[in-house]
């Protein structure tokens, strides 16, 4: 089959689609039906032949429908999912990935594609087990104690257990205090994440929308990092472990995207 439709969800999910030997059999095919840009521009500069792109319409408040523009430039093909009946604009609810997912579903089925779906594919926490893990223990000369991580499809902290387990680092699971809140990222109230069944956590560690935005201004003000929400929070998530079961320790979180994509929420009106 020759067919080039590309399915991307996960910057590791990438390497994994090629690992598995799917380019030397001409079918290339990935979706992303996220709002992870940045790995779609690597998907396509890595010369991916073709690179379809779903994404929800979040109208003005969708900073990141703003760089679609480029994307089509580079060649791929982006298709704006509307979102859910009732939906605030400019924040994504699991009602809304569920359209999503019917929309990638409808491409897949019809393309005979293969899909790198992070939700499902051992790609995603294998990346955090063998990548992001392994590098921040050496990074921290083994200093770390806990690891926390926002609940998005649970492959980096299901992932990055697998690895941080064994050797006693606790993890923790980074959630919304309510549905209705405002950190993109997570916290979409999916049942059955795969990729954290049987994941040794440490506990749960809940965090408001305010705390998140909160924090995430003061990782720009104070240490020159242009986070999103789930940064806000991993960072608000891993101050209340400081002052309570970790006090003393080390927690260590990753900066999950950028804030260029919330310009036009309240995240920097403040």
């Amino acid at each position: 089959m020759t067919g080039h439709v590309t399915i991307v969800e996960d910057h590791g999910l990438i390497a994994h689609t090629v690992a598995t030997g799917l380019r030397s059999r001409g079918l290339h095919v990935e979706v992303v039906d996220t709002t992870r840009i940045d790995d779609v521009i690597a998907a396509v500069a890595a010369s991916v032949p073709d690179v379809v792109l779903l994404d929800l319409d979040l109208g003005a408040a969708g900073d990141a429908t703003r760089l679609i523009g480029p994307l089509r430039a580079l060649g791929a093909e982006v298709v704006l999912v509307p979102q859910a009946e009732g939906a605030k604009p400019g924040e994504v609810s699991g009602a809304d990935l569920a359209l999503v997912e019917t929309e990638a579903r409808r491409i897949t089925r019809a393309r005979g594609a293969f899909r790198a779906d992070q939700f499902v594919r051992a790609g995603n926490p294998e990346a955090h087990a063998t990548g992001t893990a392994p590098e921040i223990w050496e990074q921290s000369s083994h200093a770390v104690t806990a690891f926390c991580d926002f609940i998005g499809s649970g492959g980096t902290v299901g992932g990055a257990a697998r690895f941080f387990a064994p050797l006693g680092v606790r993890c923790y699971a980074v959630r919304p205090d309510r549905t209705d809140h405002p950190i993109q990222g997570g916290g979409y109230e999916m049942p059955d994440l795969v990729h954290l069944k049987g994941t040794d956590l440490a506990g749960d560690v809940t965090v408001s929308g305010p705390e998140a935005a909160e924090h995430a201004r003061l990782l720009a003000r104070r240490e020159g990092i242009f986070g999103g929400y789930s940064a806000g929070a991993n960072l608000a998530a891993a101050i209340h472990l400081l002052q309570g079961p970790e006090k003393g320790g080390c927690v260590a979180f990753v900066i999950c995207d950028s804030g260029l994509k919330y310009l036009s929420t309240d995240l920097w009106e403040a």
